[in-house]
C-alpha cells in the first residue's frame, strides 16, 4: 500500500529564514511561499532529486504548527508524507489495521492539490504520518 516518500515536513519559526538556509548553504531550489489557510500554514518546498522537504510556518495563532513551535522553539521535523494510489482504500485498510486517522477521517486537499490524510503519531513510532493520493 505505501508508496514512495513524497516529502519530509519541517516546522520553522521563520519561513524566509528557513528557505534562505536551504537556498544559500545547501544550494537548493526552493519554491515560492504558498499560504494554506485550511491547514493553518504557509509552506515552501525544497526540491530534491528523489523527494521534497516542506518547510511549514504557522498561519495565525490557531495553526497546529503554533503549538508545535511552543514545544520546539527552534523548529524541527513535523511529519513524513508517503504517497498512496487510492487514499480512500488506504484509509480503510489503515483503520481496519487499527491506525487512527486524525480529523474527520475524510481527505482534505493538501499543498499539491491532492487529497491527504494524517495518521496519529502514536500508531507510527511517534511520527505524524501524512498520506497523499499520488
Amino acid at each position: 500500500m505505501i508508496g514512495r516518500l513524497n516529502h519530509v515536513a519541517i516546522a520553522v519559526p521563520d519561513l524566509e529564514s528557513g528557505a534562505r538556509a536551504y537556498r544559500g548553504a545547501l544550494g537548493a531550489q526552493v519554491s515560492a511561499p504558498q499560504a494554506l489557510p485550511d491547514h493553518g500554514v504557509t509552506v515552501v518546498f525544497v526540491e530534491l532529486p528523489n523527494a521534497k522537504i516542506e518547510l511549514l510556518e504557522p498561519l495565525g495563532e490557531e495553526s497546529p504548527i503554533t503549538g508545535f513551535l511552543k514545544k520546539n522553539p527552534a523548529g524541527g521535523m513535523h511529519h513524513i508524507c508517503y504517497e498512496v494510489d487510492d487514499i480512500l482504500a488506504a484509509r480503510d485498510m489503515l483503520t481496519q489495521a487499527g491506525a487512527r486517522v486524525l480529523g474527520s477521517g475524510e481527505p482534505a486537499i493538501g499543498a499539491h492539490g491532492k487529497p491527504v490524510l494524517f495518521l496519529h503519531p502514536k500508531d507510527f513510532c511517534g511520527t505524524l504520518i501524512e498520506i497523499e493520493q499520488a
